[in-house]
């Protein structure tokens, strides 16, 4: 088995903390729904789920697959990096830079490191 480099331990560590993220925002909006007075209960419910599910599987990724060093981990990542750009550009033009600048870095310093040659190499070895 290939030493794990620093790039793929990088790499595993910003999507690890995009899935804290994602899952502390879940845990939010559903404490919030259901202490509050949401506008519609079910759009709140069905928002909180999908961040619970999304946090899951963003540290399933991480740990699972990245962290192990296993190769089905660095596509469902890369993927996650790539619908990030976007919606931190979106913060950004609208109004919110403190926002959309850490999305948008934490994306770019992660497709940087999942794409690297050590992190390729690791995951798929020479050839």
């Amino acid at each position: 088995m290939n030493a794990r480099p620093v790039t793929l331990l990088i790499a595993a560590a910003v999507v690890a903390l995009e899935g804290l993220i994602a899952l502390g925002l879940g845990v939010f909006v559903g404490v919030e729904s259901l202490t509050g007075q949401p506008d519609d209960l079910t759009s709140a419910v069905a928002e909180a789920v999908f961040g619970l599910l999304i946090g899951a599987g963003l540290l399933w990724v991480a740990w699972g697959g990245l962290f192990r060093m296993e190769r089905w981990g660095r596509a469902p990542a890369v993927l996650t990096q790539i619908f990030m750009l976007p919606v931190g550009g979106t913060l950004i033009t609208s109004g919110q830079p403190l926002l959309g600048i850490p999305l948008l870095v934490a994306a770019l310093a992660a497709l940087a490191t999942l794409l690297a040659p050590p992190t390729t190499h690791a995951l798929y070895g020479d050839g």
